[in-house]
């Protein structure tokens, strides 16, 4: 699968994640956009038209269930492809609520290394592609 023209959002507070997961797609070929916040991140989705979104669950503002829960009642008039949720270990039950409102996924950040992300990420976009 060729990375180059795939928009990625990257949704996550914690700056060092969040540029770290910038420059591991940017180098990739991804076209790469962030927001560290729930607002901003939820006017990047309603905008649509990434073909993958990583979101963090815990952000200031608002957060990843409510944003979820705003995209499943209020869609995008350009389509976005999977959401995959980010998290950390023991959040079970906020991945479960994730999935029941749409998610595709999710990515335990402590527990990946940056190859294993990478893995993961051209899997949910194959699917997608």
């Amino acid at each position: 699968m060729d990375p180059k023209n795939k928009k990625i959002l990257i949704v996550e507070d914690d700056q060092f994640l969040r540029e770290f997961y910038q420059e591991l797609l940017s180098t990739e070929g991804f076209v790469v956009d962030v927001a560290a916040d729930g607002e901003i991140a939820n006017t990047k989705i309603h905008q649509g038209g990434f073909d993958l979104i990583m979101l963090d669950i815990m952000l200031p503002k608002k957060d990843g269930l409510q944003i979820l829960r705003d995209y499943k009642t209020n869609p995008p008039a350009v389509e976005n492809g999977p959401i995959v949720v980010l998290t950390n270990l023991g959040q079970d039950t906020i991945i479960k609520q994730a999935f029941d409102l749409g998610a595709s996924g999710y990515i335990v950040k402590s527990a990946l290394n940056p190859d294993q992300v990478l893995d993961e990420i051209h899997n949910y976009l194959k699917v997608n592609a």
